[in-house]
């Protein structure tokens, strides 16, 4: 939600939470919860915990044994909710993700076999490596939170949360995802080798999962009204402006070829109201505009062909030259004071 031009950053709304714990501590919990089974990534585990609060879906996209996996599963227990993994192949079929109707004989009737997207968390592991036809499985239960199978439409619980794990497109087996797809993900972020001195602690305590260690940090209940006081996050009438430029510019630069959709100019304002809520603000700045522009918009836009060079015919080279874009775009535009 889009507040008042005429509310300023000097007046903030003060969010009242029915909880008694404010958003802000629900993230920060969250927060130190996840960097348990993720140590020296704080900047990664903050992009986690904003697409929490912003009900968005997050794709975690690296090379293989770096910690994807576990990132993901840590999530999904620190938030106490229903949780379902599904691993994803090329023989997987939507089927398998959204449920099937089974004939019963003895009641002469079709019954319905929910799949695992029903749950509150759903960890698409290597989503890449499903089909297109089996991705495509995935556009409604993102943007609408439902399932419709044989012409019956199910509401999914709220809170819902998709993670995908996927690896570089230059892995053999791998299905790029397309932009239609992309698009549903509000965040896309990396997780990279830990530093040394952290990995050094890894091989010695020879510990085989971190996730398991991760106990729950908050209930649905407290997760869902930390998530509706995104809502009342203030946004001055020229961090907006500064925020929309960015936006539009994606659709002229020079290098890219598609810009940033209506959906998701939604969702880059509503990640930096969640980064307001983290770093326990009522309103945004235009920092929050700046560190939220790369991972929510360079998955949403792409490049002309004049940008793509050899080294983009990979889906590394691709994602560092539209971070790379995003980076020297948002540069160009002037920052409100």
């Amino acid at each position: 939600m889009i507040p008042s031009p005429k509310t300023t950053m000097a007046e903030p709304v003060r969010i009242k939470s029915t909880t008694g714990v404010r958003a802000h501590e629900v993230a920060k919990k969250l927060h130190d919860t996840v960097s348990q089974a993720l140590e020296g990534k704080p900047e990664v585990v903050e992009r986690v915990v904003i697409a929490i609060l912003s009900k968005g879906h997050l794709l975690i996209e690296d090379l293989p044994g770096v910690g994807k996996t576990t990132l993901a599963r840590a999530t999904a227990r620190a938030l106490g909710v229903a949780f379902h993994r599904v691993q994803c192949t090329s023989d997987l079929m939507p089927s398998d993700l959204l449920g099937v109707s089974v004939y019963n004989s003895s009641e002469r009737t079709f019954e319905f076999k929910p799949g695992p997207v029903f749950t509150h968390v759903l960890l698409a592991d290597e989503i890449n490596r499903a089909t297109p036809k089996t991705q495509s499985a995935l556009l409604e239960v993102m943007s609408e939170r439902q399932v419709t199978v044989d012409g019956v439409t199910r509401i999914l619980e709220e809170p819902f949360l998709v993670v995908a794990t996927q690896n570089p497109e230059d892995n053999a087996g791998t299905y790029p995802l397309p932009d239609s797809q992309l698009d549903r993900f509000l965040i896309r972020t990396r997780v990279g080798y830990p530093p040394s001195n952290i990995e050094k602690q890894l091989l010695l305590a020879r510990r085989e999962d971190a996730a398991e260690k991760i106990q729950p940090a908050v209930t649905a209940e407290v997760l869902l009204r930390a998530q509706a006081e995104v809502d009342a996050v203030t946004v001055d009438e020229a961090v907006l402006d500064y925020l929309y430029a960015i936006v539009s510019a994606t659709r002229t630069h020079e290098s890219i070829a598609v810009g940033v959709s209506t959906r998701g100019a939604k969702a880059f304002l509503r990640a930096t109201c969640a980064r307001a809520l983290l770093r326990g603000r009522t309103f945004v700045i235009p920092d929050d505009v700046i560190e939220m522009a790369a991972p929510v918009l360079a998955h949403r836009i792409r490049l002309a062909g004049a940008e793509v060079g050899l080294q983009s015919l990979l889906g590394e080279g691709r994602r560092d030259d539209a971070e790379r874009v995003i980076k020297d775009l948002v540069s160009r535009i002037e920052v409100p004071i």
